[in-house]
């Protein structure tokens, strides 16, 4: 049993992570560090509030620390775990900047520890599924891919940090990882990069809508996210040499957590067949579609990877180098905004 801290329990806490770690049965929910509200114990019978961070650190017992916290304390808080000789799953955005990624990744290595940026967005239904299409060839060579994750939200998030000018806060930093990394993941690093980044809402404070544009030899992936989209289009617009698929983001995940559903029941991650993406080919000049079932969406699958790297020394789910390049994207998207051009990687 790989025994389990985390660092909060907002609203990360209690959707992404304690329920995956507690139905899983290769863990051990031991508690979490909670500033003023005491909510866990609530709805994990046995499981311990702790008073301060040093408490889990200090405890010999636990093997797994979960730093869920804002992105401006991932670094520190990461560091301090490592250096108590804990693994650590660090979320998203891994670090605010490369400098510290690099840092945490050698650290790791050094001292032998498991190190994963969570990333649950890869466990989605629609990407799942993507990447099935993508294994039959049923796409073929990419020619242009365009992914989007489109909020409509006129007013601040209740997560004060989210909305505070701070370093790692704004949207490029919360949905923006998860773009890259499926960018990423079908594609590797570009090779040059430009972005435009805003912020749109009257009352913003922080950058809330980008469009980044990868550039690859073969290819281009574009990326939007922004919380002025009334109505949404298709989060997945893949066009390759055989077959063109088209999805609107409809993973009901966190839909189901929200309203309480636990992992592992019936019917988990399944979409109704109305979301169902629809995939194009062409035979001969003659266009054809059908409707492409979708997988089932699944977020435990991370910690199903995660308890075999740390029983079978395994690699973990999401390495902290991935995590150190898609900081490096994010980077670069900064300064190409900045200075109005494109910015090429030395790969």
């Amino acid at each position: 049993m790989i025994n389990t801290a985390l660092v909060s329990f907002g609203m990360s806490g209690k959707l992404f992570h304690a329920p995956f770690i507690d139905t899983n049965p290769h863990f051990n929910l031991v508690g979490c560090w909670e500033r003023s509200q005491k909510n866990i114990q609530a709805i994990y019978p046995g499981t311990k509030s702790f008073g301060s961070y040093e408490e889990i650190l200090n405890d010999p017992s636990i093997h797994l620390v979960v730093v869920n916290t804002p992105n401006d304390t991932h670094y520190e808080y990461t560091k301090q775990a490592l250096l108590a000789g804990k693994h650590v799953v660090t979320e998203k955005a891994f670090t605010v900047t490369v400098k510290e990624a690099a840092e945490l990744d050698a650290l790791a290595q050094k001292l032998n520890l498991k190190l994963a940026v969570y990333h649950n967005r890869r466990y989605d239904a629609d990407f799942l599924t993507l990447q099935k299409l993508i294994a039959e060839d049923k796409i073929g060579e990419f020619l242009d891919v365009q992914i989007s994750f489109e909020r409509y939200r006129t007013t601040l998030s209740p997560k004060v940090h989210k909305e505070t000018n701070t370093p790692g806060s704004g949207v490029l930093y919360d949905l923006g990882p998860h773009l890259i990394d499926q960018a990423l993941l079908l594609s590797g690093m570009p090779s040059s990069v430009f972005a435009d980044i805003r912020t749109t809402r009257k009352v913003g404070k922080v950058d809330d809508y980008f469009t980044l544009l990868l550039n690859y030899p073969s290819h281009r992936i574009l990326l939007t996210s922004g919380m002025v989209y009334m109505q949404q289009l298709p989060a997945y617009k893949i066009y390759g040499s055989k077959g063109c698929f088209i999805k609107y983001r409809a993973d009901i995940q966190e839909d189901d957590l929200l309203a309480g559903k636990k992992p592992n029941s019936v019917n988990w991650g399944v979409e109704a067949k109305e979301k169902w993406g629809v995939l194009s080919t062409d035979t001969e000049g003659k266009i054809s579609t059908e409707t492409i079932p979708s997988l089932a969406g699944n977020y435990g699958t991370f910690y199903e990877k995660m308890a075999n790297a740390i029983n079978h020394n395994e690699v973990v789910p999401t390495t902290a180098k991935h995590g150190t390049d898609i900081i490096r994207i994010l980077e670069v998207a900064r300064a190409s905004f900045a200075q109005g051009k494109i910015i090429a990687f030395n790969n």
